[in-house]
């Protein structure tokens, strides 16, 4: 699950996500990217750790695709 807020373009962003079922504030947004199906997110959470998130467009659906272990 991925809780998410317009931003400034009035586009999704991820504020939150659900990780082995403990939720996960996101803290900074890293890199934003696009395809032409996806908008993908590297965020920082606040457990310290980056995550790669990605939306999909057609079907209105978020995915967390990895954690990046540091």
């Amino acid at each position: 699950m991925v809780e998410a807020h317009a931003g400034y373009k009035g586009e999704e962003t991820p504020s939150a996500f659900v990780y082995e079922g403990i939720k996960r504030k996101i803290v900074e947004v890293a890199a934003r990217w696009y395809t032409d199906t996806h908008c993908c997110f590297r965020v920082i959470a606040d457990d310290g750790q980056r995550y790669v998130i990605r939306y999909a467009f057609d079907e209105e659906v978020w995915e967390l695709v990895m954690q990046e272990r540091s």
